[in-house]
């Protein structure tokens, strides 16, 4: 059993259309608070051993100039690496290339520490010429934005900051359930609600929305 709607209400999610240089790029972030020290969740998101028990198993050379592989998924270079340093540290990042299918887009994930926890905000970006002109028209921002919240979800499962459990290689299976239904028709609605907000119309923002929930539920 999973608490579904915890997770949903603790993710802020956010699209941005930049235009630098003449080039458009598509900028979507998850943030999420996890009461858990800056250094666990440091570990929790660099340590390849962690890293398998709530994404998927990962190799490679984990330095700055390094490339790394995701199992049957994305992989890239390793760009920037800076850990929590020393007992006060309030901020780390990591930024790598996220290479999959012949594209490159950028992966940023930034942790803070605030209060008694550790806020995470993931930030893909990728630039519009990149994203097949029929898969954002089909899928909008829930394509690879569903795909982060599934990532959250079990990053929050790992650090115990929702209740229940669902190892990595149960997800599949479980998204054709009536709790996986449940959980991915609210992150494709509010992506579709990121949607609209960065300026796209409301009926197709919605429509988006359902093509994705209905990817990844196969209905």
């Amino acid at each position: 059993m999973v608490d579904v709607l915890s997770q949903l209400g603790a993710v802020t999610r956010e699209l941005r259309i930049n235009d630098v240089d003449g080039e458009r790029f598509h900028v979507q972030s998850l943030e999420q608070f996890y009461f858990s020290t800056i250094d666990d969740v440091w570990d929790a998101v660099t340590s390849p051993e962690r890293i398998q028990r709530w994404f998927l198993p990962v190799s490679g050379d984990f330095r700055v100039g390094g490339r790394y592989q995701f199992e049957g998924q994305a992989g890239g270079e390793v760009l920037e690496c800076a850990p929590p340093v020393g007992a006060q540290a309030e901020a780390a990042k990591v930024f790598v290339t996220w290479e999959f299918g012949g594209g490159v887009t950028w992966l940023a994930v930034r942790l803070t520490a605030e209060g008694d926890g550790t806020r995470l905000r993931l930030e893909h970006v990728a630039k519009a010429s990149e994203v097949p002109a029929e898969m954002w028209e089909a899928f909008g921002p829930g394509a690879t934005g569903v795909g982060w919240d599934g990532g959250l979800l079990g990053l929050s499962l790992h650090l115990g900051a929702v209740e229940g459990s669902l190892a990595p290689s149960e997800a599949e299976a479980w998204a054709a359930t009536d709790e996986g239904r449940q959980f991915y028709r609210g992150a494709a609605d509010a992506w579709g609600a990121a949607h609209e907000a960065s300026g796209a119309d409301a009926a197709v923002a919605a429509k988006a929305a359902d093509a994705t929930y209905g990817f990844y539920t196969g209905t």
